[in-house]
């Protein structure tokens, strides 16, 4: 096979093996795996037992690849040259997340991240050797496109109402099939329906829709069939409406932005095809966005042959006309605009003139959509996600305070990081308001907090190297030297530019399309010699060979051994809706637990176990088995909630009270927005205080009663931040006072000789409305402190006897109280 070098630097491209059986064995293994991995929820890294281990699957398969990649690339393996030790450089990427364990916020999350960030070296290493052969990169070109396409045609479907065509297709080989149907491939949110296709989250379906756009309209200005021509201007309508249908903001956002990027790559010439392919196949996808989104929210509904068809006809109607019209304009425009602005294009410069004109038009085309009745062309759900485009909305503003939050992580974890998965671990001691978001909404934020700034900055060197590179290579190549591996400069580019604003790269499946489309680069890049860092051949291949081959047996054991903790994991959970048996519930559970040790899910299924055989046995040994077992995963897991509530209740079957507010004390500061672990410290407190009271115990009354009110001074104090925020911005989850915690703050001011402070606190309780025991309760002490201090509030009192004639008595007494 030959290999695709840019013009005359063919010096800069290695002679690759000639073609044996194993480079198709490998060749066979890609494909069929980038064809798996994307119906697998895209390879969701979703922090759920749910979503492990399709994960590890993906592992597994990505060892068996390199050993085939050793086997067949073992004799031309060399570190001589600066993309030879690119092989180097990526091993570096898994390896700062194993060094971030000794640090990690969770052990089972950073774990997984390990995997993941092995899978992404081991794509780039395969690419880096596999995409250097012509016919190699042409077979995962097109293979990546196929598989573009069938995702956007599988999304339509389920668009359409076909939901469940769609999933007897894919339920042979995708996990992610329920009752026959794709789950959340359209999802519902606050804004209605939207397009999610296999990824279940519309903004992310919205950049890989991006990046395919972007690759479709260069395949048609690059091909030479006429049959592809008209195929990939016939998949710019589905692509631009889907995109539409995801209703994302960052996507159109983000789209214009990439646009012209990529722009700057091409000659004036191919940036104004772009150009008129774009607004083509925009506009038609805009005048018929309508009938195809009512069609749609009514098939989801209820549906219906005659609507699917309608919509289908609707559709591929559009687009076999786009698709007519790209053949016309490659078959007789674009050689008129080659030879019309040939002289053009050898000017110096002359590819950046477009793209900054094509920035003022694209600005005005915003602003008419935004500011005028134009928006009226389209559904209303897209029109009203549009109008929400500002810099005072809710999802700019929140995702400005993640970035702000992550970055006080950062500056506890500064150097080596806190672990794969440690925003999502660590997120709740760090945020500003109690919103709810285990993902950062920025996948370079969330990398720094996981592997430091050690991490951070060999990650973007290695990106940036080999961008740079790539461009210097591109620049002194001929026309068909550039497009050989463009795709990837596409791919990679939109998806990580779109990773500003969002969590694409949590989806395996993108981070694997990024160190693919990375390695594709690297494969062409401007190369040098290096005299200093260059081993002997023999050395170089005997070497590297073994350490990949060991790491990929380590990490092969490793997912073999996850995938079977899963399975476990997921037989118990599955055991336990359906029997009631300890021992069979326990068997898978302990399987999974000889595994991984603090497996969260399990952890708090075995420990319920023994909660309940405790509390009908009352046998101390398994209250021990629940302490112990608890105790070890929480030295992996300090910030799982579940568990430290899972050891509180543990000792308060027990009656253990004191040890169970201990630990609500002492793990509070992780968790300093959740209004429910405040309220069980104030009545906690309470209840332990008020005992001690009763024993004649003042230093242990007061000693609780202090922390009690510490505790709701600080909901006050959150409650007056809150208030802060900006217009636009929600505060997240509830974050306020509770009858229940008012009372008994109330009560703990009052048994502390502060009576001001009491009538203070409890006037924030009194109700218009009487008739609950607990708001008498309010206003009965908040009276009796009023009497303390010798003032009153005689239309209360008058309103409480109404409904408790005996109230003014139990005020009276109340105030005599002495403590």
């Amino acid at each position: 096979m030959s290999n695709p070098v840019y013009g005359k630097h063919a010096k800069r491209s290695r002679k690759v093996e000639k073609s044996s059986g194993f480079i198709w064995v490998l060749l066979i293994g890609l494909i069929l795996f980038l064809s798996w991995t994307p119906f697998q929820t895209a390879l969701f890294n979703g922090q759920m037992l749910e979503f492990e281990k399709p994960i590890f699957w993906a592992a597994t398969l990505s060892c068996i690849l390199l050993f085939v990649w050793i086997v067949q690339y073992y004799k031309t393996i060399q570190l001589e040259d600066q993309r030879d030790w690119l092989m180097v450089g990526v091993l570096l990427l898994p390896l700062t997340y194993v060094i971030s364990l000794f640090s990690a916020a969770s052990h089972y999350l950073a774990m997984n991240m390990v995997i993941i960030q092995s899978i992404y070296a081991i794509m780039f290493i395969i690419g880096l050797y596999l995409l250097r052969d012509k016919m190699g990169n042409k077979l995962i070109q097109t293979t990546i496109m196929t598989i573009s396409y069938l995702i956007v045609g599988f999304g339509l479907l389920h668009w359409f109402g076909q939901g469940k065509t769609a999933g007897t297709i894919a339920k042979w080989f995708s996990n992610t099939v329920m009752n026959g149907i794709y789950t959340n491939a359209v999802m519902v949110d606050s804004n209605g329906l939207r397009l999610t296709s296999v990824f279940q989250y519309a903004n992310t379906y919205a950049a890989f829709l991006m990046a395919f756009l972007f690759a479709a309209i260069f395949f048609i200005t690059t091909s030479r069939k006429w049959y592809s021509q008209v195929f990939h201007s016939f998949m710019l309508v589905p692509i631009i409406v889907s995109l539409l249908l995801t209703l994302s903001r960052g996507g159109l956002v983000m789209l214009p932005v990439v646009f012209v990027l990529l722009l700057m790559f091409l000659k004036p010439a191919k940036q104004i095809l772009w150009i008129i392919y774009c607004a083509i196949s925009g506009v038609a996808s805009l005048l018929i966005s309508k009938p195809v989104t009512e069609l749609g929210l009514q098939l989801n509904e209820k549906f219906s042959s005659s609507g699917a068809l309608k919509g289908w006809g609707i559709l591929l109607g559009v687009s076999a006309v786009v698709g007519l019209l790209g053949w016309v304009i490659q078959r007789f425009i674009a050689p008129m605009l080659e030879s019309g602005l040939n002289k053009w294009s050898s000017r110096k410069s002359s590819n950046l003139w477009i793209p900054v004109g094509s920035v003022v038009i694209g600005g005005l085309l915003i602003l008419l959509f935004i500011g005028t009745s134009i928006k009226n062309i389209l559904p209303q759900n897209i029109a009203t996600r549009l109008d929400n485009i500002n810099f005072n909305q809710h999802s700019v503003l929140e995702r400005f305070t993640f970035y702000k939050d992550a970055m006080k992580v950062v500056a506890d974890y500064p150097i080596i990081g806190a672990g794969g998965g440690a925003w999502a671990s660590l997120y709740e001691q760090y945020q500003n308001n109690p919103y709810t978001s285990r993902q950062a909404h920025n996948f370079f934020l969330q990398y720094l907090i996981e592997v430091g700034i050690v991490g951070f900055l060999i990650f973007m060197s290695f990106i940036l190297f080999i961008f740079y590179k790539y461009i210097r290579g591109y620049m002194k190549a001929d026309e068909e030297g550039r497009n050989t591996h463009f795709l990837y400069v596409i791919i990679v580019l939109s998806i990580l530019m779109h990773s500003i604003l969002d969590f694409n790269m949590s989806y395996v499946f993108m981070g694997i399309l990024v160190f693919l489309g990375l390695g594709g680069m690297a494969a062409v890049m401007d190369n040098k010699p290096l005299t200093k860092w260059k081993l002997k051949k023999s050395t170089a291949k005997t070497v590297y060979s073994a350490v990949v081959g060991i790491g990929g047996i380590l990490v092969l054991i490793t997912s073999i051994r996850y995938v079977q903790a899963s399975d476990s994991a997921l037989e118990a959970r599955k055991v336990a809706q359906t029997s009631q048996s300890f021992e069979e519930i326990k068997k898978p559970l302990d399987k999974d637990l000889g595994i991984r040790p603090s497996h969260p899910d399990s952890v708090l299924l075995l420990s319920s176990l023994y909660h309940s055989v405790y509390k009908q046995t009352q046998d101390e040994g398994f209250y021990n088995l629940s302490v112990g077992l608890l105790n070890k995963a929480l030295k992996d897991e300090p910030y799982n909630k579940f568990m430290i509530k899972r050891l509180i209740q543990g000792h308060e079957l027990r009656n253990e009270k004191d040890k169970a507010f201990d630990l609500l004390v002492t793990n509070a500061y992780k968790f300093k927005w959740d209004i429910e672990w405040y309220e069980s410290i104030i009545n906690q407190a309470f209840d332990i205080g008020y005992q001690a009271l009763g024993t004649g115990e003042t230093a242990v009354k007061d000693k609780y009663f202090k922390r009690g009110t510490e505790a709701f001074e600080k909901v006050q104090a959150g409650i007056k931040h809150l208030a802060t925020l900006p217009e636009g911005q929600l505060q997240g989850r509830a974050f306020e006072n509770t009858p229940e915690m008012i009372l008994n703050t109330g009560k703990m001011y009052f048994m502390t000789n502060q009576p001001d402070q009491a009538a203070n606190t409890l006037k924030m309780g009194l109700q218009e409305d009487l008739s609950q025991t607990t708001n008498q309760d309010i206003a009965q002490w908040y009276l009796a402190s009023l009497q303390k201090q010798g003032q009153s509030d005689q239309a209360l009192l008058d309103r409480l006897m109404q409904i408790d004639p005996n109230a003014k008595q139990q005020v009276q007494q109340l105030a005599e109280l002495q403590f």
